[in-house]
C-alpha cells in the first residue's frame, strides 16, 4: 500500500510541476502587463491544513499574499478564525480579511450550521453527500475573494481542494473550478484577470501534507474538527481524513485529540 500511495503521489507531483510552471509563467505576463514585478493572490483561509498549505504554495510561487477568512456560523468558527489568523502572520500576508455572514447559516441544511443535525461520525468508505456539506458554500466564498481580489489587483485567487473532497463535495469538483471561471471573466472588469487555482484538485490530502511538511507549514496552527473548538473529537470525517493523512506519512499530527484511532488500517 505504501508503494501505491507513492507511487500515486509521484505521479500526481509530475502533473503539478507542470502546472506550477504554467500558472508561473501566466502570473509572470500578467505582472508584465500592469508594469510590477510583484505578483499578487488572494487565498481562501478556512484555518485549514488544506488552505494553510495552499497559501505557503502561493507565497512559494512568489506571491504577496492577501488572506481571506470567513465565519459563516460553523460550529468551530472561533478557532477556524484563531488559525486563519496565525497563519497570516505565519506566511506575512500584506493583508487578512475576516469576514462575517450569517446567511449560510439561516438557509442551514449541514450539520455544520444547523444545530438541529448532528455531525455525523466518520465513514471514510461513503461516497454520499455528507451532512457537514454546506450548499454551494465554495461559490459564496469564491465570489468574494474574486472581489477581494479585483479590489487589490490581484492574479489569482486560491482555494486548498482536493481530489478526495470530489465525492462528498460537488462544489469541489475541477468542472465547478472550470465553470466558477467562466464566471469570473464574465463577471469582472475588462482589464481584470483573475485566475481561480486550485492547486491540489487532482492531490489526495496525504499528498498535500506531504508538500506542506517540505514547506514548513503550521500544521499545529490549524484546524479541522468539525464539533469541538478544542479538543478535536478524532471521530468525524473532518478528524478521520486527518488523523489518516498523518498516519500515512508517519508522523504525529500535532494538534490535540480527545481520541486518535488508527485510519490507516481501516481504510487500506
Amino acid at each position: 500500500m505504501t508503494d501505491d500511495i507513492t507511487d500515486q503521489a509521484d505521479a500526481s507531483n509530475d502533473d503539478q510541476d507542470a502546472t506550477d510552471e504554467r500558472d508561473d509563467e501566466t502570473a509572470e505576463n500578467d505582472a508584465a502587463k500592469t508594469g510590477t514585478d510583484e505578483k499578487r493572490a488572494v487565498v481562501l483561509a478556512s484555518g485549514g491544513m488544506d488552505s494553510a498549505t495552499a497559501a505557503s504554495v502561493a507565497a512559494d510561487r512568489g506571491y504577496e499574499l492577501f488572506l481571506l477568512h470567513t465565519s459563516y456560523g460553523q460550529n468551530t468558527a472561533d478557532r477556524e478564525y484563531e488559525c486563519a489568523r496565525a497563519l497570516a502572520d505565519a506566511v506575512d500576508a500584506v493583508d487578512f480579511l475576516h469576514v462575517e455572514t450569517g446567511h449560510l447559516a439561516a438557509i442551514g441544511a449541514s450539520s455544520l450550521t444547523d444545530d438541529e443535525m448532528a455531525v455525523a461520525d466518520a465513514d471514510l468508505g461513503d461516497d454520499e453527500v455528507p451532512s457537514s456539506y454546506v450548499p454551494f458554500r465554495n461559490a459564496n466564498l469564491l465570489a468574494m475573494a474574486t472581489s477581494y481580489a479585483e479590489a487589490n489587483d490581484c492574479e489569482a485567487v486560491f482555494i486548498g481542494a482536493h481530489s478526495e473532497d470530489f465525492s462528498g463535495y460537488p462544489d469541489c469538483r475541477p468542472a465547478f473550478f472550470d465553470a466558477f471561471q467562466g464566471v469570473v471573466d464574465a463577471g469582472t472588469k475588462d482589464d481584470t484577470d483573475v485566475e481561480i487555482r486550485a492547486p491540489f484538485v487532482e492531490w489526495s490530502k496525504t499528498d498535500i501534507a506531504e508538500r506542506g511538511l517540505e514547506l514548513g507549514v503550521p500544521y499545529e496552527h490549524t484546524w479541522s474538527c468539525y464539533r469541538e473548538n478544542e479538543p478535536a473529537c478524532g471521530t468525524c470525517d473532518a478528524c478521520a481524513f486527518r488523523l489518516q493523512t498523518f498516519q500515512r506519512l508517519d508522523e504525529r499530527d500535532p494538534i490535540a485529540y480527545a481520541e486518535r484511532p488508527d485510519y490507516v488500517d481501516d481504510a487500506d
